[in-house]
């Protein structure tokens, strides 16, 4: 059997019923290939979108009309509803993580070595002990290795980048040095 890196390997007859193998040709012929990756966001900046992260996310054009359109569908359910506006917690408000997630997808569509024709999601998969999963589910119609690598990292860089801008952290677990750094500001 030839490999991808056009090596030969010898497969003993049995192991082709007693193991499985992955076909690359599906996805060669495909019309694209698979991006299925996650960023994990850190649960404690999560939070509802204020006045103040809201003016600052408009200046974000993939962002103009998703804000306008969901602010004023908001404003209407809460009136509608007499929510007491006293606390966030009543009502329907924007979150950042909404926020983000609203703009990956935005991102990705203006990509062009995206297929929007096959699957395209950006999902919230189940928390975990490592933070809130974002998901990016979509195809590349690039399908050799390399370029392949390149559009999503591109991807990656991007949206890695652009967190902050929502007040969102990503998760990452303590390192050596930042276990240092807690117990010497602990000794202080």
């Amino acid at each position: 059997m030839r490999n991808w890196d056009k090596t030969v390997t010898i497969v003993p007859s049995y192991a082709i019923v007693s193991e499985s193998f992955k076909n690359w040709r599906a996805m060669e012929e495909s019309e694209g290939r698979r991006i299925k990756r996650h960023i994990n966001i850190k649960i404690s900046s999560i939070k509802f979108c204020d006045e103040e992260l809201i003016g600052r996310l408009q200046s974000i054009d993939f962002l103009k009309d998703y804000l306008r359109e969901t602010q004023a569908f908001i404003e209407r359910y809460n009136a509608e509803n007499t929510v007491n506006p006293n606390n966030l917690v009543n009502g329907r408000h924007m979150t950042n993580i909404g926020t983000f997630r609203v703009y990956a997808e935005k991102y990705l569509e203006s990509n062009p070595y995206i297929n929007k024709e096959l699957t395209f999601m950006v999902r919230r998969l189940q928390a975990t002990e490592n933070g809130l999963p974002i998901e990016i589910y979509v195809f590349s119609k690039e399908k050799a290795l390399k370029r392949f690598e390149e559009v999503a990292a591109d991807i990656f860089d991007h949206l890695l980048a652009a967190v902050p801008y929502f007040d969102l952290e990503i998760f990452q677990s303590p390192s050596g040095s930042d276990m240092r750094n807690f117990v010497r500001r602990g000794d202080s």
